[in-house]
């Protein structure tokens, strides 16, 4: 009898926690800032270097070698492209006839420019 004294408080205590744990509140969740838009300056830098080595083979966000890998947020989107850096990661090591585009023909900082260009005006 003792034995089944304990077994029912030891569920009652643990249906009592596993209720209480329902009532609980939480905190309400942050909402994820959404990434700061570039400064017009480096988007008009980039809109620049876009047009001098970029615009020949993507004229308006187009592909002149492979249509189906436009600029185009929806086509960068089907090809996991989201961040600058994946665009510059692509201008550095192309993954189809794209020219590779290394350091010392575009440092970094303009690289980046470019690719929050192409982020911002082929949405």
């Amino acid at each position: 009898m003792e034995r089944m004294t304990v077994r029912k408080g030891a569920v009652l205590a643990v249906a009592l926690v596993w209720a209480l744990a329902g009532c609980r509140q939480e905190t309400p969740r942050k909402a994820e800032t959404p990434p700061a838009l570039p400064a017009p300056q480096t988007l008009r830098s980039g809109e620049a270097l876009f047009q001098q080595y970029c615009s020949p083979c993507h004229p308006d966000g187009g592909n002149v070698s492979d249509p189906k890998r436009t600029l185009h947020g929806s086509d960068l989107r089907a090809n996991q492209i989201t961040r600058p850096g994946d665009i510059v990661r692509i201008m550095r090591n192309p993954i189809s006839r794209m020219i590779r585009f290394d350091t010392a023909t575009i440092s970094d900082q303009d690289a980046m420019a470019i690719a929050e260009y192409v982020l911002t005006a082929f949405k």
